[in-house]
């Protein structure tokens, strides 16, 4: 039996070029997908808490007949009393024709709930209208605090005529504060003030679940960090486009 030892006719071709590493592929992949994700949850998240809100609103504005007392008055949206005493009415930022209107309607306090950042000039209006001014700075979409409320309270009760009390659109802090008087005062309960204050235009989450639980023990601190965060989330939106 022979043995061929004869080298083999088969070469070993050139040597194959490395293949590329896939691994920044895929991984810029996975990221993209983390993103688009999480892009897709938070509108979600927003179109179900705004379109909801918007739609409770809409009900409420639809079921509910504005307070007794209610009247247009020039320079002044959404302007009604708050309770039956008619110590205290809402409504959104006077202009000046507004500040003049209260004047001669005999109110004689104006609650301003803004925290903007306000010119000298803006916040002399009210004084030039023979108007006392009580500034009780609120961010948009947020709540009062204790010390707020029971300064607006106090406001009421020792003004010698009607108190004003309002924000920017005269929706959602002005609400705030009024379902809070409201309630404190005895003349509604939790619910219907934040019926009430629905059927005036959209608060946010957080106002309305403050405004729910006035009725209970320490109602008015401050709601809890998951509902300001999911609040502050839907309302991120419309905040920045109100910047803009």
């Amino acid at each position: 039996m022979s043995v061929n030892l004869a080298p083999s006719s088969v070469r070993p071709g050139p040597p194959s070029p490395a293949r590329p590493a896939t691994r920044p592929r895929s991984l810029r992949r996975r990221v993209a997908h983390i993103v688009v994700g999480v892009l897709l949850g938070y509108f979600a998240l927003w179109a179900a808490g705004t379109l909801g809100v918007l739609a409770v609103s809409y009900v409420a504005g639809e079921s509910t007949a504005p307070p007794a007392g209610t009247r247009a008055v020039q320079g002044i949206h959404n302007f009604q009393p708050v309770g039956t005493a008619g110590k205290l009415w809402r409504g959104a930022a006077p202009s000046p024709a507004g500040y003049r209107a209260l004047s001669d309607l005999g109110f004689a306090t104006v609650v301003d709930l803004r925290a903007e950042n306000l010119s000298a000039a803006q916040l002399a209006k009210p004084r030039e209208a023979g108007l006392d001014v009580v500034r009780l700075p609120m961010r948009d979409g947020q709540t009062p605090s204790p010390e707020q409320v029971q300064r607006l309270l106090d406001t009421v009760s020792r003004s010698s005529g009607p108190v004003f009390v309002h924000c920017g659109a005269g929706v959602g802090r002005t609400g705030t504060m009024a379902a809070a008087y409201l309630v404190k005062t005895g003349q509604e309960g939790a619910g219907a003030a934040v019926w009430r204050n629905l059927s005036v235009g959209p608060p946010s989450v957080e106002q309305i679940y403050y405004g729910l639980n006035l009725e209970r023990e320490r109602a008015t601190e401050k709601p809890p960090l998951s509902v300001v965060t999911l609040s502050r989330l839907v309302d991120a939106p419309r905040r920045i486009w109100s910047y803009l």
